[in-house]
């Protein structure tokens, strides 16, 4: 049974930092693109980032939306399953249910929709105010 598993979420003040991790069993990371998405209140789904694990460690293949550059930062540890996604610099418009994805979402130079996903993870709450 494929499972993915968030944690990490919560609420801190806008200027503050999370992690989120999600936690696969039941396929290996090193096989898949994996991919964080978000829905903010009252609206549809938004890509945030991807992470292709097959790239090397010299050029590891991350890609983000434009609202997140320089703040957020993906990640994988392909030994524990696990993806990560770092979050600087929050603002009170982050405050959305995060979710991770296994599947390829971004793929020539863009991203291609989510109907490449082949498994979700539960959505976890991320609330910033002050």
């Amino acid at each position: 049974e494929v499972r993915l598993v968030t944690s990490g979420g919560g609420s801190v003040q806008p200027g503050g930092s999370l992690r989120l991790s999600c936690e696969g069993s039941g396929f290996s990371f090193g096989d898949r693109a994996m991919s964080w998405f978000r829905q903010r209140p009252e609206k549809g789904l938004e890509w945030v980032a991807s992470i292709n694990p097959k790239a090397d460690a010299d050029h590891l293949d991350t890609n983000y939306a434009d609202f997140v550059k320089g703040r957020f930062a993906i990640s994988i540890d392909n030994a524990e399953n696990t993806l990560y996604l770092q979050m600087n610099s929050l603002k009170p418009e982050d405050t959305a249910m995060y979710y991770c994805a296994a599947g390829i979402v971004y793929s020539g130079g863009s991203y291609c929709g989510d109907r490449g996903v082949d498994y979700w993870g539960h959505g976890i709450q991320v609330t910033v105010s002050s």
